[in-house]
C-alpha cells in the first residue's frame, strides 16, 4: 500500500487552526520605555510593601521567657536537674515573675516555644495513623506499620493514639496571676484554650471513634496510651468536647513545624477584664513543669504577644520585601545606565 500525504490516516490530526499550530500569537517586543518602567514600578511597590510590613511587625509587642531551667537561670533550673535522665520526667512546679509598667495591648496570645526540635525529620513526620485520628474503630484496633516502634505496648495492646509524634506531645501547662495592688493577692487571669487549632484540624482530620454505650473510655478500651502519656487519652480534659484526639492541645501539637525552632499556641487572653490586652502590674505564670529538653539540647520559652493586621510578629516578611524592591530600583538604574550608555551607538549604526 503507498501512503500518500494527503490521504487521512489513523495518527494525523485534523485540518484545524489549533492542531496545525496556525493560532494567531502576539509576542511582547521589550523596549527600554516599556521595561524600565516596570522594574521601577514593582520596586517601589514592593519597598512600599514591605516598610508598611516591617513597621507592623516592629509595632508588636512580646515578652518572652526561658524556662529550660539552665544552671543558675530562675526556679525552674531545680526542676530540670530533678529530670535529669529520667523518663518520663517526676512532677515538677516552677513560676515566672515579671511586671508591666503600662498595657499591654491586647488582644494578647500566649505561645510555648521549643529549640532544636526537628518534628519535620522524615520518619517522624510519617509516625502516624491518620485512620486511627479520624476516628475509624478497625485502625484503632490495628495500628499502621508506620507508628513503629509506638505501634504496640510492651503487652501487645495496640497504642492511641500511635506514633513518635503523639508519644512527644508537648504537656507543660501554665497558669497567670495578675498581681492588681502592691501587696494586695493575686487574682486568676482567664486563659481562652478554645478554638486554638485550625478549623480543618479540628472539625475534618481529627474524630473520636464512635462511643459505646455513651462512653469514649469503654471505646478505647483494649489499647494503651503512648509510652511517654501519664494518662490515656480520653483523659485529657474533663471536657467532653475537647478529650481524645479531639483535644485542641493534641491537635495543635500533631501538625508537625516545618523548623527546628517553632511557636505553638497555647491560649488567648480575651475575657472578662483583660479583653483589651494585659493591665499594668505584677504577675505571676505558675508552671508545670513536666516537658523534658535538655536531652537534645533544646530550649523551652513562653511567650505573650500581641498581633497586627499581618498576624505575629514576623519581620523577615519585611526585609525580603525590601531586598527585593530595592534589587528591581538597581537592575532598573543598570538598565538605564546601558540604555543610554549604547543608545546613541545605534543610532550611528542606523544611519550608516
Amino acid at each position: 500500500m503507498t501512503w500518500s500525504a494527503t490521504a487521512r490516516g489513523a495518527h494525523q490530526p485534523d485540518n484545524t487552526a489549533f492542531t496545525q499550530q496556525r493560532l494567531p500569537a502576539w509576542q511582547p517586543l521589550l523596549s527600554a520605555s516599556i521595561a524600565l518602567p516596570l522594574f521601577f514600578c514593582a520596586g517601589l511597590a514592593f519597598i512600599g510593601l514591605g516598610l508598611g510590613l516591617y513597621y507592623s511587625s516592629n509595632g508588636i509587642k512580646e515578652l518572652e521567657y526561658d524556662y529550660t531551667g539552665d544552671q543558675d537561670t530562675g526556679n525552674c533550673s531545680v526542676c530540670a536537674a530533678a529530670g535529669e535522665g529520667r523518663a518520663p520526667p517526676p512532677p515538677c512546679s516552677c513560676a515566672w515573675y515579671f511586671s508591666l509598667p503600662e498595657l499591654f495591648q491586647g488582644p494578647v496570645y500566649l505561645y510555648y516555644e521549643l529549640t532544636n526540635f526537628y518534628q519535620n525529620n522524615r520518619r517522624y513526620g510519617v509516625s502516624r495513623d491518620d485512620e486511627q485520628l479520624s476516628g475509624m474503630p478497625s485502625a484503632l484496633r490495628h495500628p499502621a506499620n508506620e507508628c513503629a516502634p509506638y505501634q504496640r505496648s510492651a503487652a501487645g495492646l495496640p497504642i492511641a493514639p500511635c506514633g513518635a509524634i503523639a508519644n512527644s506531645l508537648f504537656n507543660d501547662s501554665f497558669s497567670l496571676w495578675h498581681q492588681r495592688q502592691p501587696g494586695g493577692p493575686y487574682v486568676e487571669v482567664p486563659l481562652d484554650r478554645s478554638g486554638i487549632a485550625w478549623w480543618t484540624d479540628y472539625h475534618v482530620k481529627f474524630r473520636n471513634p464512635p462511643l459505646v454505650n455513651g462512653s469514649l473510655a469503654l471505646a478505647f478500651q483494649g489499647t494503651a496510651p503512648p509510652p511517654n502519656w501519664r494518662r490515656p487519652v480520653y483523659e485529657l480534659s474533663p471536657d467532653p468536647n475537647n478529650t481524645g484526639f479531639i483535644n485542641q492541645d493534641f491537635v495543635v501539637w500533631m501538625r508537625t513545624a516545618a523548623l527546628p525552632t517553632f511557636r505553638k499556641l497555647y491560649a488567648r487572653i480575651r475575657q472578662g477584664n483583660y479583653s483589651a490586652g494585659l493591665p499594668r502590674g505584677a504577675y505571676r505564670v505558675n508552671i508545670t513543669y513536666n516537658y523534658p529538653v535538655r536531652a537534645f539540647d533544646g530550649h523551652k520559652l513562653l511567650i505573650f504577644s500581641s498581633i497586627s493586621w499581618m498576624g505575629g510578629k514576623n519581620p523577615f516578611l519585611g526585609i525580603a520585601y525590601l531586598v527585593v524592591g530595592s534589587l528591581c530600583i538597581l537592575i532598573g538604574f543598570v538598565m538605564l545606565v546601558v540604555y543610554i550608555r549604547y543608545q546613541d551607538q545605534d543610532d550611528d549604526d542606523d544611519e550608516e
